[in-house]
Order: structure tokens, then C-alpha cells, then sequence
């Protein structure tokens, strides 16, 4: 016997969902590169991660950013950074508000201060090593601060008449 033809009816009511997707992944980071043929003298200022695999010579000051020194890369410079990692070679003093990161193919020749320092088997580390807390930096410029404000301010009329 034939039945009468029904209407399917889906299971779940038709109403409209608006489904947004969760983004697990950060969006890329960019990161600037001195590439393998590139050579700079000179100062460094950066706001972005840096990655360098060819030759610098002066000095890099990368504010709360990362350092990375590519197995070609050669550095002749003093290096200020929140972080850094050495696979190349490195002759100058390195200051991280972080962490140092010296691969097995790394070589640094210099002073470093830095809250942590990871050195693998078959780097070279020649200098100095401080290894600090953030606390220490923190009473470090409270007491620079304490020295200033000790100090008695010349008059300024006594300072100009004494040049004069």
C-alpha cells in the first residue's frame, strides 16, 4: 500500500547559526633578515624580530624582541635584546631582558647579562656570564635612582656665574 508522500522534516529546527571559528594560531609574526650577501656597519634600531645570516658590525638594539644569528651569520657588534639565539658567531657584549640561547654550532666571544642563559653541547662561551632576576634589575635602577636624588642641585645663577 502506497503511503502519502510526507515532507521530510530535518531533526535539528532550521535556525540560523552564525558559527565564528576559535583562531588557535597567532597570526605571523614578521620578522625583518639580513640575508647571507648583505654587510652593515653601523647601528641597529628594530621593533620587530631580527634574523640575521650575513655580517654586522656596530651595534643592534631590538627592544623587546628577538635576536637570532643564523648559522652563516657573523656579528661584530653589542647586542641589546629581550631575547637572543646564536647558531653563527658572535664578538661582543650581549644583554637580554630574557634568555641567551647558544646552539651547538654557536660561538659567543663576549661579556653577557641575561635573567637566563641555555648553552648547547659543542658551543664556544668566552667571557663573563651574570645571570640576573627581574627583581635585580628593578632594585638596580631604584638605587641608581636613590644616587640622583641625593645628589645636591648646583643653583642654577651659582653655575652660570662659576663658568663666567
Amino acid at each position: 500500500m502506497l503511503q502519502p508522500f510526507q515532507k521530510e522534516t530535518p531533526k535539528n529546527p532550521a535556525t540560523p547559526t552564525t558559527y565564528t571559528p576559535v583562531k588557535t594560531a597567532a597570526p605571523p609574526m614578521e620578522q625583518a633578515t639580513i640575508g647571507r650577501t648583505l654587510v652593515i656597519k653601523g647601528e641597529i634600531s628594530a621593533a620587530e624580530p631580527l634574523y640575521i645570516d650575513g655580517k654586522v658590525e656596530g651595534s643592534l638594539h631590538v627592544t623587546d624582541q628577538r635576536v637570532t644569528v643564523g648559522r652563516f651569520g657573523s656579528v661584530v657588534a653589542n647586542i641589546d635584546a629581550k631575547e637572543v639565539v646564536i647558531m653563527g658567531s658572535v664578538k661582543g657584549n650581549i644583554q637580554c631582558t630574557d634568555r641567551l640561547d647558544i646552539r651547538c654550532e654557536g660561538s659567543l666571544i663576549g661579556d653577557v647579562t641575561s635573567q637566563r642563559i641555555s648553552v648547547e653541547d659543542g658551543a664556544v662561551l668566552k667571557g663573563s656570564v651574570e645571570v640576573r632576576t627581574g627583581s635585580q634589575k628593578h632594585e638596580k635602577n631604584q638605587s641608581q635612582a636613590l644616587v640622583k636624588a641625593s645628589e645636591p642641585e648646583k643653583p642654577k645663577a651659582a653655575a652660570a656665574g662659576a663658568g663666567a
